[in-house]
C-alpha cells in the first residue's frame, strides 16, 4: 500500500440540535445552521467515507481495507475487525442540548442490532461559558428506574451535570448515562456503531407536535453502574510531546500539544494512526508526501507507515490508534 496522510470527504448530518459552528469554526462546506456532526472517518453502512486526496482519491474506506488488508488496518486488526473499519470519528457542535442517552455493549448490540456496542470519548475544543454535560448518575442513591421519570425539574437530582472546559477530556463507557449540552464543540472518537437509546429529550417536539422515539426499556437494559469520571490526563512514555485522554480495547487516544516540528517514529506500532486538528495547524509528511491540515481538519495513516514529520510551531493533536 502506499502510504501517505489520508483526508476523507466529511459527511454531514443535520441534527436538530446542530448548529453552524462546524461550518463557521471548523470550515465544513455547507449552507445549514443545523449541523450537528461531521463524520470524518466511518465505516457505518449507508455513511461510508471516501478518500478525497492523494493516490486512492474516490476510494471507499471499504475499498482500501478489502485491497490492502494489514497494511492498511494493521494486522490485529484485520484479525479481529475485517473488513470493518472499527472506528467512528466526529466533530460535534451542540447548539442545544442533546438527549440524554445511553448506548449498549457489544454483547448487547450483537444480540439486538448484530452491530458493534459504543464506547466512546469526547475531547472538548470549545464551549460558551456554563456549557455542562451529563455524566452519569447524581450519585449511588439513585435508582436506574428513575431514568423512567425524568423531567425538566428533576434531572439535576437524578443525573450528574457538571460543567466542562476547554480541554478536558471526557471517557463514557457503554452502559453510561450521558449527554452533551448546549454550547460545546466536541471531537468524538467512538467504535463503529450508530446505536443510541434515548432516555429523555427535554421536551422537544418538532414542527407537527411529536417528539421523538423515547427507548427506556432498552435504556435501562443497558445501564451499567460501574462507572468511571472525566479521564485524568497521564504522560505517554513512547512520546514526551503526548499525553494520553483515554485508553482501552477499542481505542487508546493522546493529545499532541506541538510548538515545533517534530517526527514520529510508528515502525512497531501495529496500527492504523489518525490525526484530528483540535488547534492550530500543521503539515504532516510521510515519505515524499506532504499534506497540510487545518483546524477541525482528520487524516488517517495506514498501518504500514513507518516516520512521519510534523512541521508547525502551533498545533493541538489528537493522535487516535487500536
Amino acid at each position: 500500500m502506499n502510504a501517505y496522510p489520508i483526508k476523507f470527504e466529511p459527511i454531514l448530518q443535520e441534527k436538530i440540535w446542530g448548529g453552524s459552528k462546524l461550518k463557521n469554526l471548523l470550515n465544513k462546506k455547507s449552507t445549514s445552521d443545523s449541523i450537528g456532526e461531521s463524520w470524518e472517518i466511518s465505516g457505518v453502512e449507508g455513511n461510508i467515507s471516501v478518500v478525497n486526496n492523494g493516490t486512492y482519491k474516490g476510494c471507499s474506506i471499504t475499498d482500501l481495507i478489502k485491497d490492502h488488508k494489514e497494511d492498511f488496518l494493521g494486522s490485529n486488526n484485520y484479525k479481529q475487525y475485517g473488513n470493518e473499519f472499527p472506528l467512528l470519528i466526529k466533530y460535534l457542535d451542540a447548539n442545544t442540548n442533546l438527549s440524554v442517552q445511553v448506548h449498549p455493549d457489544d454483547e448487547m448490540a450483537k444480540a439486538e442490532h448484530n452491530s458493534f456496542g459504543k464506547t466512546e470519548m469526547w475531547y472538548i475544543m470549545d464551549r460558551e461559558d456554563d456549557a455542562t454535560i451529563i455524566n452519569g448518575f447524581k450519585n449511588d442513591k439513585v435508582t436506574t428506574n428513575s431514568l423512567r421519570a425524568i423531567t425538566k425539574d428533576n434531572v439535576d437530582q437524578i443525573l450528574n451535570q457538571q460543567k466542562v472546559e476547554k480541554g478536558e477530556a471526557y471517557f463514557i463507557p457503554a452502559g453510561k448515562v450521558h449527554a452533551i449540552g448546549a454550547g460545546v464543540l466536541a471531537a468524538e472518537i467512538q467504535q463503529t456503531s450508530d446505536i443510541t437509546y434515548r432516555v429523555y429529550d427535554w421536551d422537544r417536539v418538532d414542527v407537527s407536535g411529536n417528539g421523538r422515539e423515547l427507548h427506556l426499556e432498552q435504556s435501562i437494559k443497558a445501564v451499567k453502574r460501574d462507572e468511571t469520571t472525566a479521564n485524568k490526563s497521564t504522560t505517554n512514555n513512547s512520546n514526551s510531546d503526548s499525553k494520553v485522554l483515554a485508553s482501552c480495547v477499542y481505542f487508546t487516544s493522546t493529545v499532541m500539544d506541538l510548538d515545533q516540528p517534530m517526527s514520529v517514529d510508528y515502525s512497531s506500532k501495529d496500527s492504523f494512526v489518525i490525526y484530528m486538528c483540535v488547534e492550530g495547524s500543521f503539515e504532516i509528511s510521510i515519505n515524499d508526501y506532504k499534506e497540510k491540515v487545518e483546524l477541525g481538519e482528520t487524516i488517517l495513516i495506514p498501518a504500514n507507515t513507518q516516520h512521519v514529520f510534523l512541521d508547525t510551531q502551533a498545533a493541538k493533536i489528537i493522535e487516535v490508534y487500536i
